[in-house]
């Protein structure tokens, strides 16, 4: 049973965890901007380009949907039992999978790749988009208060993104062959694929465990 105190120290952590998330992508993208000003680059271009990432979108979506439900908790809750509206049941259960995707692609594949002297990204704000954030997101799934069940046809929203992004990844004009802060990958049609593959499973997964929260637990 969920007690109303941890309801709203999670509730707390959501909200923090969103800052932080935030944090980590402006600041990222300050220094994306500087360096390609630097370098004489096209300061639009590479705005597009950075927001085109999977994982720049996936952090930016969770630390949006992280906000919706601190807020929602706060204003909108009524009493025990209380259980989140579907569109935020939805949300939340898309962004942990786009966040867990990206923890485990980036962790077990491209954590240990070398970038191009000044490329780096910054470490701080790279542990959080990749790391944090993720295994928070994954903590969510099994802590998070007033769950609700999904039904299974919820898959197919889940997964509505990341076939979207796969689909726009491939049919791009042109790819940077090098690798960078967000992605660590210059192939990303291989990407591309374990993105997909990654989401059916992780979305599967992730419904599963809504379903099975909310028929043993609700907030008291």
């Amino acid at each position: 049973m969920r007690t109303t105190s941890f309801a709203g120290v999670w509730t707390a952590a959501r909200a923090a965890m969103a800052i932080a998330i935030i944090a980590g992508i402006v600041a990222q993208l300050a220094k994306s901007i500087g360096t390609a000003a630097e370098l004489g680059r096209d300061i639009t271009t590479t705005i597009a380009n950075f927001f085109s990432f999977f994982t720049i979108l996936s952090n930016a979506s969770a630390g949006i949907v992280l906000l919706w439900a601190a807020v929602w908790f706060v204003v909108r809750r009524r009493g025990p039992g209380a259980v989140e509206p579907t569109g935020l049941a939805i949300a939340l259960a898309s962004v942990s999978t786009y966040m867990i995707i990206t923890g485990i692609v980036y962790n077990l594949l491209l954590r240990n790749i070398t970038l191009p002297q000044g490329s780096e990204p910054i470490p701080w704000s790279n542990e959080v988009l990749h790391l944090i954030g993720p295994l928070f997101l994954l903590a969510d799934v099994f802590l998070g208060p007033c769950r609700r069940a999904l039904p299974w046809r919820a898959l197919w929203a889940i997964v509505a993104f990341p076939i979207a992004w796969v689909a726009y990844t491939m049919s791009a004009a042109a790819w940077s062959p090098t690798p960078s802060p967000a992605t660590r990958s210059g192939t990303p049609t291989r990407s591309s694929t374990r993105t997909r593959r990654a989401a059916g499973l992780r979305s599967w997964g992730t419904s599963s465990a809504s379903r099975w929260r909310s028929s043993r637990s609700a907030p008291s």
